[in-house]
């Protein structure tokens, strides 16, 4: 990162020299722009060119805006070897002070717009006030998201490969339409805004070059023109919104209130499945338009899975599959759902294994629907098996779960990680000829290191430890259990031995943890491609991985 500082100015010069002594003593080179300044301002800016001392000043002949102006430093930034442009508004309003963190923002994410979030005092005139939150509001709207808290601030830091990207391939305001405009059109392109909270001040006598009538009438034909473009290119911007930083997924907060699940369900009484799943369609587009950690997961699993970059289509089919998923668990609490529909491909096992009432462990995953089988399983066998599960973050569907069906949240043990009380109790029910049940798929919530990194979809993924360790523990035979859904009102069970008994043999246990992680996903991963969008692991899985 090599940044410089660029200062646009008309006509202010009377705060110049105390910001470029700020910005010298920060180490940064600084290049003026004097976008057509009249006498003695002209004058004055051009005293300020010392190259030797790191200050460059240039002159456009003519007034041509404020875009054009950092637009004219972003090219000679560019071209004089930096990386990074730190603009800085000529009128002394934003307290330098900040200039460190936004720098270290910038550092910490080279790849991101770093834009203060002006903190006004009393100073700020109403009109401008009233006026910025018009603009705030718009913003949101072409966004679609509440990331950029203030698109007018001229106290950022741009990166300018990016920038001159974009301003070589699309139209971008020329005059003070220019800070909100490049901010949303970077934002499209994936750019992440960082915001950093910068005191600003109205000085007394602050001269601004702001034309009341001229200006806000540019302002609203670039609103005009966002919006209009936004609805156009909609898909692509959903598309290459910037992410998050990575979430784990027991942080990703349940959607969707109580209220609405429990109207959904009244539907599916009513309507059916079929007419239900349609009915919520508009309901699941919402979600997936406003779920951008979720979406970008789905769109990188697809991605993953399908051998090719995941489109727009693709993940709204994602996420359909998952509402039909939860709907379908329902009905089959509801006993709307006959068990004849579950096709058991592997009867002998099944059969075996409930026949000998010897205890076991049962890995299952978030691939197909494991509820459903859960809820069409011989009362018999759901008798003998208990799930361990964390479900705080899907509390709603689980209270609407239990009012419509008491058996349902029955038998399920809430973990964050084992403990000392948690494993006996478990080796006390594997005693009694018990089936114990835990995900595979998803990595611990206090993992401290206990995952093995092994082939998942081309590249490498962690793996929970939980489920070996847990099975060692346990001395009991461990079975993969895997249902998916095969046709319509049609599903396929599948109960495959996969190990005796899980050994930690002294010296070799982090090998011994991962072999049979590596099967695990090796397995997993034959399911995703068979049924890909079969899949509902919504958090990013891959996530700080590079080796794709």
């Amino acid at each position: 990162m090599k940044p410089c500082a660029l200062i646009p100015s008309r006509n202010h010069w009377t705060a110049l020299p105390a910001i470029i002594a700020t910005v010298r003593r920060a180490g940064l080179p600084i290049l003026v722009i004097d976008d057509g300044s009249d006498e003695p301002a002209a004058s004055a800016l051009a005293a300020l060119h010392d190259p030797d001392a790191g200050v460059t000043v240039t002159r456009l002949p003519v007034n041509q805006g404020k875009g054009v102006a950092v637009a004219t430093g972003f090219r000679l930034a560019a071209a004089s070897g930096f990386t990074h442009a730190v603009q800085i508004d000529a009128d002394g309003q934003h307290d330098l002070d900040a200039l460190p963190r936004l720098l270290a923002a910038a550092e910490a994410d080279p790849d991101a717009l770093v834009s203060g979030a002006p903190l006004y005092d009393d100073s700020i005139p109403t009109g401008r006030k009233i006026g910025r939150w018009i603009t705030h509001l718009w913003v949101f709207v072409e966004t679609l998201s509440f990331r950029i808290s203030d698109s007018m601030c001229g106290f950022r830091v741009y990166p300018l490969a990016a920038c001159l990207a974009l301003l070589d391939r699309e139209p971008v305001g020329r005059r003070m339409d220019f800070d909100t405009d490049i901010m949303v059109r970077l934002f499209w392109r994936g750019i992440a805004p960082v915001m950093v909270p910068v005191k600003v001040t109205y000085p007394p006598g602050n001269l601004s070059n702001f034309a009341i009538v001229a200006d806000n009438l540019r302002i609203s034909w670039m609103h005009t023109r966002l919006v209009t473009a936004m609805l156009w290119r909609l898909p692509t911007i959903l598309l290459h919104r910037p992410p998050r930083p990575a979430a784990h997924w027991a942080g990703l907060g349940e959607r969707g209130a109580l209220w609405g699940l429990a109207l959904v369900a009244a539907a599916y009484r009513l309507l059916g499945r079929r007419a239900c799943a349609a009915a919520i369609a508009p309901i699941v587009l919402y979600f997936y338009l406003s779920g951008t950690e979720q979406r970008r997961a789905s769109l990188d699993y697809l991605g993953r899975v399908l051998g090719r970059p995941a489109r727009f289509a693709d993940g709204f089919r994602h996420f359909r599959d998952f509402a039909g998923r939860a709907l379908d668990a329902f009905a089959a609490w509801s006993g709307a759902i006959p068990p004849a529909a579950m096709e058991i491909a592997t009867p002998e096992t099944l059969a075996e294994a409930a026949a000998t009432r010897r205890g076991a462990l049962l890995v299952v995953s978030h691939h197909g629907n494991a509820e459903l089988s859960r809820a069409l399983m011989d009362p018999d066998l759901r008798a003998r098996l208990t799930i361990l599960v964390h479900t705080s973050h899907a509390e709603n569907y689980n209270r609407l779960l239990a009012r419509h069906h008491g058996d349902a949240p029955s038998r399920t043990i809430q973990v964050a990680e084992i403990g000392p009380d948690t494993a006996i109790l478990l080796r006390e029910r594997i005693e009694q000829g018990e089936w114990v049940a835990i995900a595979g798929d998803r990595v611990p919530v206090l993992s401290h290191g206990r995952v093995s990194r092994v082939p998942f979809l081309g590249a490498m993924a962690e793996f929970s430890h939980g489920p070996w360790l847990l099975a060692a523990l346990l001395d009991c035979p461990v079975y993969l259990l895997f249902c998916r859904r095969i046709g319509d009102g049609r599903w396929s069970l599948s109960l495959e031995p996969f190990a005796q008994r899980i050994v930690l043999p002294r010296g070799r246990r982090t090998e011994a943890l991962t072999e049979p992680a590596a099967r695990y996903a090796a397995r997993l991963e034959a399911e995703c491609r068979a049924a890909p969008t079969q899949w509902y692991n919504f958090f990013s899985f891959w996530a700080g991985k590079t080796d794709r």
